[in-house]
């Protein structure tokens, strides 16, 4: 298939090169142009660690040659960019043509259903937990791929179209996918966020030093309990609304291959195995202005709305903005574009099962 990948940091190549040693013709956009410019030029991308290869992506110079020439597209930036991406890619998007969020953040999929709905498009859209793939991006031609997960949580919008994009994963990525129940379910199963916070918070001069430092490693028996702390307030929301959502301990173990143990444990055996990561060389990290934003701030809101609190994740957000000197809160414009804050909860769980729907036509039923 050809997949038209709109991204171009280490999530996209990795993606990329996963796709195309899979027989299928990736093609990259990326939204500044400067990532995908010596791709273009003809260097080869080449891959390290989970998936080995040079590789040959296309590279689209726009968002409308994106779209035309795919079959499927996958969003692959962060948070911070998705509502950019989806406002770009939506006026070109066609009825046959499916959409990925990969990883999906802040009900951006409603955001994109929406716009579509205004165009009278109707396609499925995929929305996952988490990444295929994680790593990092040691230049414009290179990524080391760390991993490739064996298992992802997915929905799809509308939940009557459910078959149809589970098999277009599988067809591209492989039997690695678990079906949830829905965008609020999978908005509770990005544990990256909570996650990142207790590696962020308790390496934040790590970070401003620009050190080179083991992530697994580091993940102290503190900094494990208080991830642990943070997991039991994201389930108890999910267990409010009904959800089976994966623990903290399912995700390190189904994520990197390690067994069950305690948080701390499992990232330590991650390190002896020589995949615990390395952490974020700038406080200028996607672990904190996309996670504190489009991750914590969803946990937060979904929490209030179902009255299971999230302390935890709330004081995220307090501590990071006192860090950086900025309102974190504030920052979600996926958020703000759906003014989720006037949603009732049911009106959210109605719109997480059906997507807008095409004027003239009635929701989708489940």
């Amino acid at each position: 298939m050809k997949v038209g990948i709109a991204g171009a940091g280490a999530i996209a190549f990795g993606t990329a090169a996963f796709l195309e040693a899979a027989g299928h013709r990736p093609m990259l956009w990326s939204p500044s142009g400067a990532r995908t410019r010596r791709l273009a030029a003809g260097e080869p991308l080449t891959a390290t660690g989970a998936v080995e290869g040079a590789f040959r992506p296309d590279v689209a110079e726009s968002a409308e040659a994106l779209v035309q020439a795919a079959d499927v597209l996958l969003v692959a930036v962060p948070g911070y960019g998705h509502k950019a991406v989806f406002d770009a890619i939506a006026p070109h998007i066609r009825s046959d043509q499916p959409v990925i969020i990969s990883s999906h953040a802040s009900f951006g999929a409603l955001y994109l259903s929406r716009l579509l709905a205004g165009r009278g498009v109707a396609t499925p859209i995929v929305a996952w937990g988490t990444t295929a793939v994680t790593g990092r991006q040691p230049s414009h031609v290179a990524v080391n791929v760390n991993t490739v997960r064996s298992k992802i949580d997915m929905c799809t919008l509308p939940e009557a179209r459910a078959g149809e994009g589970l098999d277009l994963c599988r067809r591209l990525f492989g039997d690695r996918f678990v079906q949830r129940e829905g965008l609020l379910a999978i908005s509770l199963s990005n544990l990256n966020p909570q996650n990142h916070m207790g590696i962020a918070l308790c390496n934040m001069t790590r970070m401003e030093h620009g050190e080179t430092w083991s992530q697994g490693y580091n993940v102290t028996p503190n900094v494990g309990r208080l991830l642990e702390a943070l997991d039991r307030e994201r389930l108890a929301i999910a267990e409010a609304l009904g959800l089976s959502v994966r623990t903290i301990f399912e995700h390190f173990h189904l994520s990197f291959h390690v067994p069950q143990d305690t948080v701390s444990n499992m990232n330590q055996e991650m390190h002896r195995q020589g995949r615990g990561g390395t952490g974020p060389a700038t406080a200028d990290s996607r672990y904190v202005t996309e996670d504190v934003p489009y991750g914590l701030l969803v946990t937060v809101k979904l929490g209030e709305m179902t009255g299971r609190e999230a302390r935890l994740h709330r004081a995220g957000v307090d501590l990071f903005s006192a860090l950086y000197g900025r309102d974190f809160a504030k920052e979600n414009s996926l958020l703000d574009a759906l003014a989720l804050d006037g949603m009732t909860l049911s009106e959210l769980q109605a719109l997480s099962r059906t997507g807008f729907a095409p004027a003239g036509q009635k929701a989708s039923a489940p």
